[in-house]
């Protein structure tokens, strides 16, 4: 693998489809684009879902919503899974709630060329995800790292990025490619998970892919404004243009009907010799076991 072509499409939660059947047909759009452009996967954001409360029933209150949600992503996924095969083209659906025993998880589900479906749980929510009045979700317990296409990839939902712990664990794995989808109210919140994306692509050596929600859910309860970009971060590197910016769309609200779609390439081959030794300062997947924390 030289290069891996990608897709990311920070969706616009305005489009308000009025059934599953429009949602598909209107994500459909996107791989459709995807496709026509040459890249190899394209990338939804967190809670994508949410445009489905444009048909909610009457009187679902807030604390309903998820196990509305988690119903319609059952029916969504299914009409979604032949995409991937007749467009040659994987797909990372955004994250959804998903109903387990444990309770229900915001979910990233991705579908690939090959028919698998890779699903990796949210593992750090925020405290209105945790909130028993409102979503009441439950945590994950498992990171996956898997292969698409021979790239090495895992996926940090959000606030997931966020953790320099869930790095840590990442380090040892010889990621190629980090996938970030994420839901964000204000700029503030675009900052922290878009910087702190920046900061994984250069501590893994790897790129770091980053979608989120703009615009408004026509039934919306909660999230009156989304917030997000796209962009693709790479290592800091001379061989890759010293910032680590390969790509980028600037935030927008999405409140005039924006909607960031972002096409970058991920030089996989290029990390990899970094990796191997070339870097400027990298010291690999270093974890610190031998330095104790002294109080003065």
């Amino acid at each position: 693998m030289t290069d891996f072509p990608i897709a990311l499409w920070s969706f616009n939660l305005g489009r308000a489809p009025t059934s599953v059947h429009m949602f598909v047909e209107q994500i459909e759009e996107g791989v459709r684009r995807t496709a026509g452009e040459g890249a190899r996967l394209l990338v939804l954001p967190e809670y994508l879902i949410e445009c489905c409360l444009a048909f909610k029933p009457d009187g679902l209150k807030p604390q309903e919503e998820m196990s509305f949600l988690a119903d319609v992503g059952v029916e969504l996924v299914s009409s979604l899974s032949p995409l991937p095969e007749k467009y040659d083209v994987s797909l990372l659906a955004g994250s959804m709630p998903v109903k387990r025993a444990k309770g229900i998880t915001n979910t990233a589900i991705l579908l690939t060329t090959d028919g698998r479906q890779i699903q990796q749980d949210k593992l750090s929510l925020t405290p209105f995800e945790k909130n028993p009045d409102f979503w009441h979700l439950t945590p994950g317990s498992h990171l996956q790292v898997f292969e698409l296409e021979g790239v090495r990839v895992a996926i940090l939902i959000c606030l997931d990025v966020e953790m320099p712990a869930l790095s840590c664990l990442l380090a040892g794995h010889e990621l190629d490619l980090l996938l970030v989808p994420s839901m964000t109210e204000k700029h503030s919140g675009y900052h922290r998970v878009y910087g702190c994306a920046k900061a994984r692509a250069i501590e893994l050596m790897c790129a770091v892919a980053v979608c989120g929600t703009v615009g408004t859910s026509k039934g919306t309860t909660q999230n009156d404004t989304n917030v997000s970009g796209a962009a693709l971060y790479l290592p800091c590197e001379e061989e890759f243009g010293f910032s680590g910016i390969a790509d980028e769309v600037s935030p927008t609200d999405g409140k005039s009907g924006e909607e960031p779609f972002l096409i970058a390439t991920v030089p996989v081959n290029q990390m990899r010799d970094l990796k191997s030794g070339s870097a400027e300062v990298w010291p690999g997947g270093w974890t610190a076991e031998n330095i104790s924390v002294v109080k003065g």
